[in-house]
This record gives structure tokens, sequence and C-alpha cells, in this order.
């Protein structure tokens, strides 16, 4: 009898936010496989520490590079492929009599790496466990609801051109904006041009211990890739 590769949606960050069908298959599984920059812990694998069974087998992916080469550069796509490549055929080998549990932060379908696997195996050996996505987690911790009424959200990754996202958020009421880090003087301008900078929330570490929830105007120095920008809706109300 052959295994499936199950990857599960962890949530935003606390664990007591994954899904019970999520804690099952991670509770119970004997092959876990993470993400994780190389030298690394790993964010997903971080978020389930004390959960794994003793017995569990860890298997770490490692990419291959992370910010090293600019996202433009034809090398970062065809490193990351080639990984993707060698992953598929590892996971399929290892799941022929037993089942992998692959862990993803957040849902695994919105931003997730695990897409790139799942677009590569067959769609019988895989089984997906939805989980709720890290904005969710980030808009509940201002306190504050992200829409109202007929407002449109709109989520954008913060890689994008200064004069892309400028456009994009000039036209949304509400806003998520995903991949901070680094993207930050860019968004921040974007924000600025499109009239929206002094509406805009930062959100690190969104429902985990070290949350830290600030009006983005207060924020000074660098801030964490995995942090969320948030402007929240003012539409129709009761």
């Amino acid at each position: 009898m052959s295994g499936k590769i199950i990857c599960i949606g962890l949530g935003p960050g606390d664990p007591e936010l994954m899904s019970v069908k999520a804690h099952r298959h991670l509770t119970n599984a004997r092959r876990v496989a993470f993400f994780r920059k190389a030298g690394a812990r790993g964010v997903a694998r971080r978020l389930v520490e004390g959960l794994l069974r003793p017995d569990a087998a860890e298997i770490p992916m490692e990419y291959p590079v992370t910010t090293e080469i600019p996202l433009s550069d034809p090398r970062y796509n065809a490193a990351l492929a080639d990984f993707y490549e060698r992953w598929t055929a590892e996971l399929s080998r290892l799941s022929e009599k037993e089942d992998v549990v692959v862990l993803c932060e957040g849902d695994p379908f919105f931003y997730g790496s695990f897409m790139h696997l799942y677009a590569r195996l067959p769609r019988e050996r895989v089984e997906v466990v939805p989980g709720i996505p890290g904005m969710a987690g980030c808009w509940a911790a201002t306190g504050l609801p992200i829409t109202w009424g007929d407002d449109i959200l709109t989520v954008l990754p913060a890689t994008l051109p200064e004069e892309d996202l400028t456009r994009r958020i000039r036209d949304t009421d509400a806003l998520v904006v995903m991949k901070i880090g680094r993207n930050l003087p860019r968004l921040r301008a974007a924000l600025k041009a499109a009239g929206r900078a002094d509406q805009a929330w930062l959100v690190e570490h969104g429902t985990m211990a070290e949350e830290r929830v600030r009006m983005l105007s207060e924020v000074e120095g660098p801030v964490p890739y995995f942090s969320i920008v948030l402007v929240h809706g003012q539409g129709r109300r009761p």
C-alpha cells in the first residue's frame, strides 16, 4: 500500500490556531518534511516545536538560494526549479510505503512554497489541509475589521515595482501587503504616493510570542520579511 504526501497548513503561527485535522496529521506523522534556509531552523519547524512524536524522522528541504540572487536573475529560477524537481522526486520516493507530512506556514495554496511541488506531483498522491492564512492572524491582532460592507480587499507582494504598488494601493479600499523585509522603503513610497501612508499598520510575527503591532509611521529601521502591512477598509457600515 502506497502512502501520500500530506501538506498541512499550520495557520498564522499560534499552535492553537492550527486545525484539528492538521494537528492530527502532525502528531501522528512518522516522517515530517519542511522548508528552511540553509543553516536555519525554519519557520514552519519552529511553529511545531514539542508537537512531533519522539520517533518522527525530520526531513529538512533547504533552499539553494533565498535573497542572495535577485528574483529577476535567471539563475534564481534555474536554481529553484532544480530544487523543486529534486524534492518532488525525493518526496515521491519517501512516500512510496508511508505518508510524509509536509509543513507549511499559513495556508499551502496562498503564496506557499509547497505549490511548486504540488504542480509537479500526481494529484492522487497528494492531500492538502488548508490553514488560516497569516494575514487573518495579523488583522485580528490590530483589533480592527479589515473590510466593511462592499469594501474591496487587495493582497499584494511588496516585491512589485513601486509604480505597480502605487496604482493598486490607490485603487483598493482595504489592503494587505506581504513579503516586506528589504522591500519596505519602496512600499513606503508607494503608500505615500497613493495617499494611504498614515492609515498603514505593520504587524510582525502575527499571533506568535514575539508579535509586534504598530502604525507603520512609527516604524524605523529594518523589519522581518514575514511582516505584513495592513490598511483597513472604511466602507459601508450599519
